[in-house]
């Protein structure tokens, strides 16, 4: 008799004598025979505390990905067309990848073309303006310098410079310009269209700030936050340069991670000492970004129209498996059997071996392209003390998914494996439009 810890208050013994000779029918498909035959003879012991936390679910899992809150426009064609769309959902409807990664082709081709829209917001005052001279280094009193001082910007500017071709920098209407709710500034200053966004911020990062940070983090709008005056903070303070900076960058972080924000890039200058400071650092990284800026926007509208109808599927299939009809609604012959549940789910969403080795080698990729990037993943979460785990830390994760299937009912087994199904699919979903997509 052997027992095994699978942590957090759960364990199993297994019999190795009998596994030899017998299997459990509350079985589940994995592709290494010999951890599939030691599953299937698992005895769990009484040890349960919280299943539900220990096994988890895709909604629970964090996606590498951008996949919400963002904008399709299909009238006017701002940013797909809606002949796009249609031919992305019906690649993704139909399962076929190889149709998807033409049709991204194309439309990657054709943003190839636009240029690059990047927008500088912020409370008034903060000098919006006076940084967009800056970047451009130019002197603010130069007949194609941005208006400054108590000009106050009231509607959207374009600016260019040689130094960014291809680039359209919009200088903004501050927060405070007028008596408008936030959600109207949002909705007015259309930052969905943007590709990249400067969150300008001098002397307090403001309540304002963090519900713009909090509005384009949801947005999945990439954004950098600049403070502007620094060479004002220095002669005003009696602390060293290097304890201020670090005081100004604990308080925007604070101010973010009450909210439960992600740390943006952070870069603290002066609009009128654009050589020094961050600046040099800012210029560089933009400069280095821009080829990809573009892309990054565009990967977070075609996952979004892809994840709509990969979760479209999803609900039809629960339906179907509330109502008892997977026979009748995807030909699987006997539901009972979580084994070919399994090979319907990931035949019906296009990630069977088969469809991904199609598709690997349309990209050009070997044809275990993406079976090795799943076991990557597999691999790297099992990681211990930066060691490949043995088969024994592989077998715990896997015998705990195991137990709590066979104290499930059917419907939620068969849940669970459609929410595996799912989970891998945008996870695939990720990697085609990674490598399609971005430089």
């Amino acid at each position: 008799m052997l027992y095994l810890s699978a942590g957090r208050g759960v364990g199993f013994s297994v019999d190795l004598k009998a596994w030899t000779k017998n299997s459990v029918s509350c079985g589940y498909p994995y592709s290494q025979p010999s951890l599939t035959s030691l599953l299937m003879y698992l005895q769990v012991a009484p040890l349960f505390t919280n299943m539900e936390e220990v096994v988890g679910s895709p909604e629970d899992k964090e996606f590498t990905c951008f996949s919400d809150a963002i904008a399709i426009h299909k009238e006017g064609g701002d940013d797909l067309s809606v002949e796009n769309v249609k031919n992305i959902e019906t690649a993704v409807e139909a399962g076929n990848w190889v149709e998807l990664v033409s049709i991204v082709k194309e439309i990657k081709q054709e943003a190839s073309r636009t240029t690059v829209k990047i927008a500088v917001t912020g409370d008034s005052g903060n000098g919006m303006s006076s940084f967009i001279n800056a970047l451009r280094e130019i002197g603010h009193e130069e007949e194609d310098s941005a208006l400054t001082g108590v000009r106050t910007t009231q509607k959207p500017a374009l600016y260019s410079s040689s130094k960014f071709p291809n680039v359209e920098l919009w200088d903004l209407p501050g927060t405070g310009v007028t008596s408008q709710s936030m959600e109207n500034y949002l909705k007015e200053m259309n930052f969905r269209k943007c590709d990249l966004i400067f969150l300008i911020a001098s002397e307090q990062f403001s309540l304002n700030h963090v519900k713009l940070a909090k509005a384009l983090q949801s947005m999945r709008r990439r954004f950098y936050v600049v403070w502007t005056k620094l060479d004002r903070d220095l002669s005003t303070s009696a602390l060293p340069e290097p304890q201020l900076r670090e005081n100004i960058l604990k308080n925007i972080r604070e101010n973010l991670q009450e909210e439960g924000l992600v740390d943006p890039t952070i870069y603290l200058v002066s609009n009128f000492s654009p050589s020094f400071h961050d600046f040099p650092k800012l210029r560089h990284k933009l400069t280095k970004d821009l080829p990809e800026i573009k892309y990054y926007s565009l990967f977070g509208i075609l996952f979004q129209v892809c994840e709509k109808i990969i979760d479209k599927k999803m609900k039809t299939i629960k339906k179907y498996i509330k109502e008892d009809n997977l026979q009748g609604g995807l030909g699987i012959s006997d539901p009972n059997n979580l084994a070919e549940c399994h090979k319907v789910f990931q035949e019906y969403f296009g990630v069977d071996d088969k469809s991904l080795r199609q598709v690997a080698v349309t990209m050009s990729h070997p044809d275990t392209y993406f079976t090795d990037a799943m076991q990557s993943q597999v691999t790297q979460t099992h990681q211990l003390d930066g060691l490949t785990p043995s088969l024994l830390h592989q077998f715990r994760d896997q015998a705990v998914k195991f137990a709590y299937r066979c104290f499930r009912s059917t419907h939620a087994q068969q849940e669970h494996v459609l929410d595996e199904a799912v989970e891998k699919t945008k996870k695939i979903l990720n990697i085609i439009l990674k490598d399609t997509l971005l430089p």
